[in-house]
């Protein structure tokens, strides 16, 4: 069995971003003109939202966005981005290529030295052909591509794939990313879930190094770990079959069917399971949370971030020990707690052991525990 080190990280955060005045702003005005309609059906009228609600709520203050104008429109509130024809780069194959490329020049590697790419995030663009293929022929790496998801913990989960892949010898070099372009599912007339998300990509590269080879300023992969259970407290029904459900299955409603959540529920339930999961998973490798440098966690809620660590430990921690990126990124799903990682970890030094953790839809957890080259 092979030992497997992350060699490469790239992340790509696109220029346009949205603070949350801009954002309460728009859905505000859209309030304003849906309630006039509900008053004149006797419809209940909506609340509307304010900075300082989502800030307490999340600890967001603003995201990065592929495209802004469209959400901020209040007669739209969705990203307004034009249709490629078939034989051009899709969207997300072209944002996975920007950190893809990015991961790779860490890794001081050329895309055909990789044998197998790996697009694993919450939302793909479409089923096929696979996202990851059509990187995989625009980087030019060799082998084979396929995608993925695990909700927030598909880039734990494709991690935990892609190290066991190249720690059996299955494959020797696997490019993992996650290209989150969230907001195109995200329902911006929703009060409890519109502040949420932001779009990020991430990649990795894994591969193989020998039984006493050293990678210094890299991360060796001691061990990955996943846990599943079913819940709907987050939850998306949009998918193939939402149009057979509609009187005209050509003018589909999407109302109800895009992302949302039972916010109180996740927070208590996931608290407890991620708490729970951490605690477990070191302990199976004769640590405690003391014993761990750094944990980079998923960028969801602060609030929910601090009580899990507090358990852990026994005492609040600050962002020494659990950087947080959130404040000005928003929730980036899959990508987040890789970009906690990508910014902080230059000053750990070898023997260092750190933590990825990551946890979202499902429910479901994704778990790395990492050793500073």
């Amino acid at each position: 069995m092979h030992r497997v080190i992350i060699s490469g990280i790239g992340v790509e955060i696109p220029e346009a971003s949205i603070s949350n005045d801009e954002l309460v702003e728009s859905f505000n005005a859209w309030v304003d003109m849906e309630n006039a309609r509900r008053m004149a059906t006797g419809a209940e009228p909506l609340q509307k939202s304010d900075a300082d609600f989502i800030v307490h709520a999340s600890g967001i203050k603003k995201r990065h966005v592929v495209e802004r104008t469209g959400i901020l429109d209040p007669t739209r509130m969705a990203p307004r981005l034009p249709v490629r024809p078939d034989e051009a780069l899709s969207l997300q194959a072209e944002f996975g290529i920007a950190s893809a490329r990015k991961a790779l020049a860490h890794a001081g590697r050329e895309p055909g030295e990789i044998d197998l790419v790996m697009v694993s995030s919450s939302h793909l663009q479409r089923p096929y052909p696979a996202i990851a293929i059509e990187m995989q022929e625009a980087l030019g790496t060799r082998g084979a591509g396929f995608d993925m998801g695990l909700g927030c913990s598909s880039a734990a989960a494709a991690l935990h794939v892609a190290v066991n892949l190249v720690r059996s010898g299955a494959q020797k070099k696997v490019l993992v990313t996650t290209p989150e372009i969230i907001t195109g599912h995200l329902n911006f007339r929703d009060r409890q879930t519109h502040f949420i998300f932001g779009d990020a990509s991430v990649s990795m590269v894994v591969e193989a190094i020998g039984e006493e080879e050293t990678k210094p300023g890299r991360f060796e992969v001691l061990d990955t770990r996943l846990w599943t259970q079913m819940s709907s407290n987050i939850r998306t029904n949009l998918g193939y079959l939402t149009r057979t459900t509609q009187d005209d299955p050509y003018m589909i409603d999407l109302e109800g069917n895009m992302i949302k959540q039972v916010g109180n529920k996740v927070f208590k339930e996931v608290t407890v399971a991620g708490h729970k999961f951490i605690v477990e998973f070191l302990a199976e490798h004769g640590l405690t949370p003391d014993g761990i440098r750094r944990f980079w966690l998923h960028q969801a809620n602060a609030r929910m971030n601090a009580m899990i660590l507090k358990l852990a430990f026994g005492h609040e921690v600050g962002h020494d020990r659990a950087p947080m990126v959130l404040e000005r990124l928003g929730n980036t799903a899959g990508a987040g707690a890789i970009i906690a990682l990508s910014e902080n970890h230059a000053d750990m030094k070898p023997g260092d052991f750190g933590l990825l953790c990551a946890f979202g839809a499902g429910y479901s957890i994704g778990g790395a525990l990492l050793k500073m080259q």
